[in-house]
């Protein structure tokens, strides 16, 4: 039974897109507050946030402190599910973890699998889709956003936001936790007695 999960306007709260590196100029404290920081992020103390079509979950931007450069994250497609309408000059690569969809990119249709890449090059206005009306996809998303803000490329719009009044095919649908995310998946890991592994 999925827990009850904590929903913020993302979009509207305060956000540290380049943090500011105070100390003296050859980085010392910079380089020894880098070095003490953690290097592992736990998926498990990551809240979802958004929905009820799309979830988010964000693993590294600079307000973190780990990095300057890459803006890393989960996203979880409800079924049934669209994504906004935008566009923004950085490019974005996600991984597909589970479920099939597809993007509209500038007007063009590409579809989407598990396993796949896809790619949103620069100044691409586009649109994400869950294909599936019964089940939930899955992607991890990273793109050098920061990067592009600092160099003064500010653009990034919505053309069409996601509403929820626009349920999806699954009403209160809720993002999976991680726990539950990979009990779902371990079957697909598994060989059946007798069997060999050719991987």
């Amino acid at each position: 039974m999925a827990t009850e999960r904590k929903h913020k306007e993302y979009n509207n709260t305060d956000r540290t897109f380049v943090r500011g590196i105070q100390g003296d100029y050859n980085l010392h404290e910079e380089l020894e507050r880098l070095r003490s920081r953690p290097r592992v992020v736990r998926g498990r103390d990551t809240e979802f946030f958004n929905g009820p079509n799309v979830f988010s979950k964000h693993y590294l931007e600079p307000h973190h402190g780990l990095g300057q450069t890459l803006h890393i994250h989960l996203q979880e497609y409800a079924p049934g599910a669209s994504s906004q309408k935008h566009g923004h000059v950085n490019e974005a690569v996600f991984y597909i973890l589970d479920g099939i969809g597809a993007e509209i990119h500038d007007g063009v249709r590409y579809e989407w699998e598990a396993g796949d890449i896809m790619i949103v090059h620069n100044n691409c206005v586009h649109q994400h889709f869950n294909r599936s009306e019964e089940k939930p996809a899955r992607a991890l998303v990273m793109k050098t956003k920061p990067m592009y803000l600092f160099m003064n490329m500010l653009f990034q719009r919505s053309l069409r936001k996601q509403f929820p009044e626009n349920p999806t095919t699954v009403p209160g649908y809720a993002a999976r936790e991680d726990h539950d995310y990979f009990d779902e998946h371990e079957h697909e890991h598994e060989v059946p007695v007798g069997a060999h592994r050719h991987d």
